[in-house]
C-alpha cells in the first residue's frame, strides 16, 4: 500500500504528483497487468528468448 503524507498547507496537486511518481517507481500497474492471467513459466521463456534473438538480429545488421 502507498502512502503519502500531505504536509500542512501543502497543494493537493503536488501530493498527487508525488503520488504518481510513486506508482510508477513501484511498477504498480505493470505487475497487475502481469497477475491478470496466469502464464506458464515455459510460456515466459520461451518469450523472453524469442525477445532475445529478436534484439539479438537487430544489433548484428546494425553492426554490417
Amino acid at each position: 500500500m502507498i502512502i503519502i503524507e500531505i504536509k500542512k498547507g501543502e497543494n493537493i496537486d503536488i501530493a498527487l504528483k508525488r503520488l504518481k511518481f510513486k506508482f510508477r517507481k513501484l511498477k504498480i500497474t505493470e505487475q497487475l497487468r502481469e497477475r491478470q492471467y496466469f502464464e506458464k513459466p515455459s510460456v515466459k521463456k520461451r518469450e523472453i528468448k524469442s525477445n532475445a534473438i529478436y534484439k539479438q538480429k537487430n544489433v548484428d545488421e546494425e553492426s554490417l
